[in-house]
């Protein structure tokens, strides 16, 4: 190897490694974000879990007909150890969700540098909707489907006033908590489609015509996507299909508005 291959080697390696490092103290300041997020939310996930209930108990007032008071509602647990786990879990997936413009700010720093200074005006932006959009989808799952699940659910019980057996919903803490996790995190995710797509218009890759006309596949994918990312309930499955099939037809007209123009389109804006 000559003189001048060995200088571009170590010339390459040297950015390489100043990126290595850089994305390790990033990560690590995320990661103690992270662990401050989570005592915090530890502190107080009893709490955090009482608020997760009230869609429940208020679903099992409204069916059973009787006032959110006077309600005997228990969360069971069957393993020592079981709610202890639950509190952890309740713990880091809402620290995850309190840091999340953290993380989206500390992405887009160590990606900045490699973008032209336009490339970072129209960015910035997107960095700023990606919360709101996330915070949208939480609180679309808190007040509207997982209401909608628990009256669906809490409407099989059925009470056996001739035969004496009664069927009632049972709930546990675990899986009470893993339905919640589950939805606010896959419709907190599926809430960024928009912003996928107007990056997507912005740089010229797609266009919202493309989009529009290909609406028939979109229909058959998103429906895809709902059955296999939410639980087994029709509910939540309809729900996620229908918000974001909402998204795809409001993101196409952010498109029309963010797209490029075509020549053709510029010659014709300009003779006008």
């Amino acid at each position: 190897m000559s003189h001048i291959e060995e200088d571009e080697v170590e010339a390459s390696r040297a950015p390489l490694m100043e990126h290595l490092v850089e994305l390790r103290q990033r990560l690590l300041l995320v990661i103690a974000f992270l662990v401050v997020g989570f005592v915090g939310c530890f502190t107080f996930s009893t709490t955090l879990y009482e608020l997760l209930l009230l869609p429940y108990q208020e679903a099992a007032s409204a069916t059973r007909g009787v006032p959110v008071d006077e309600l005997d509602l228990t969360a069971n647990f069957f393993a020592p150890l079981e709610f202890f786990f639950v509190r952890l879990k309740l713990s880091l997936v809402g620290a995850i969700m309190v840091i999340f413009p953290i993380i989206a700010w500390q992405i887009y720093e160590f990606v900045s540098p490699g973008l032209y200074k336009n490339e970072k005006g129209a960015f910035a932006p997107f960095l700023v909707l990606s919360p709101i959009l996330f915070g949208l989808g939480v609180a679309f799952v808190y007040f509207i489907v997982l209401p909608m699940v628990m009256r669906f659910s809490l409407g099989q019980e059925q009470v056996g006033a001739d035969t004496g057996l009664s069927i009632e919903l049972l709930l546990n803490v675990s899986d009470y908590m893993n339905l919640i996790t589950t939805l606010m995190l896959v419709f907190g995710i599926s809430f960024q489609m928009p912003i996928l797509m107007m990056l997507l218009a912005k740089a010229g890759i797609v266009r919202s015509t493309t989009m529009l006309n290909g609406w028939r596949f979109a229909v058959v994918g998103i429906a895809l996507f709902a059955a296999f990312a939410t639980p087994p309930d029709p509910i939540s499955q309809i729900l996620l299909g229908g918000a974001l099939l909402a998204l795809y037809f409001l993101s196409i007209g952010a498109m029309k508005l963010m797209e490029p123009k075509l020549e053709g389109e510029e010659e014709s804006s300009s003779d006008s």
